[in-house]
């Protein structure tokens, strides 16, 4: 899969300044600031409610942000979305064929149609889904839909893509696939930033962490030094497996 991005200039870092986040006058995410650089993998980590998949919206611009700011380095709103994608937990999939849920995506970008069969054939291929082309997407199991939507997702060449728990719902046979996937998708230089409840997962795969708890950021650090010596209390409380309120 050739490299993502198409030779654009990074749009990373991503930078969040002071985000607040709030509905009917309940703080979801209060003064969360952090900068995200180039790089394998960046996790949010939480326990549940902490705000993690807001975040991770409010950075790829699904959501707005009630206070503070989420920007770019460089280039305008428009440009930096080109450069982005998301995958969620529970991929949306089109009522179509495998290959056609791909060239979907690729034509919404305005793709001319030999480069977007040669991608969606190239992307399928690297996600092991090449021989199920022709089937249903809807007709695929739910590890398969999830790698569909890695493969929908990678064709776009993003240079930045947000998961939020890609593996939440599948046994270890398909979240080895999908991680496998999330590797190959992360060597081509896309950087990742994901969320997840695994923390073997996250070990596996991240080489930054940003534990959130109760809609703030209590910990920004490497993965290593997070699993290894996390300096708060709740990240210490979190790394052990005890519940969070």
């Amino acid at each position: 899969m050739p490299e993502s991005g198409h030779g654009a200039r990074s749009i990373l870092p991503l930078v969040a300044e002071d985000l607040g986040y709030a509905v009917a006058g309940r703080r979801l995410l209060n003064g969360v600031s952090f900068e995200i650089g180039p790089g394998p993998c960046t996790v949010i980590l939480g326990p549940n409610g902490a705000g993690k998949t807001l975040t991770l919206r409010l950075c790829h611009g699904l959501l707005q942000p009630t206070h503070g700011r989420v920007g770019w380095r460089g280039p305008g709103r428009a440009e930096a979305a080109r450069e982005q994608a998301m995958v969620f937990q529970r991929p949306v999939l089109l009522r179509r064929s495998v290959a056609a849920n791909v060239d979907y995506a690729l034509r919404l970008r305005g793709l001319p149609r030999d480069e977007r069969r040669e991608r969606a054939a190239e992307a399928l291929d690297h996600t092991g889904l090449a021989a199920l082309a022709g089937r249903a997407a809807l007709s695929l199991s739910v590890g398969e839909q999830q790698r569909l939507a890695l493969a929908r997702a990678w064709a776009l060449r993003p240079q930045v893509l947000f998961l939020d728990e890609p593996t939440a719902s599948l046994d270890p046979g398909a979240t080895g696939a999908v991680e496998s996937t999330m590797r190959a998708i992360r060597a081509s230089g896309t950087k990742l930033v994901m969320t997840t409840h695994d923390l073997g997962q996250a070990r596996r795969l991240g080489d930054a962490v940003l534990f959130l708890h109760q809609g703030r950021l209590v910990e920004n650090s490497s993965s290593d030094a997070f699993f290894e010596q996390p300096s708060s209390p709740e990240g210490k409380a979190f790394v052990r497996g005890e519940l969070l309120w």
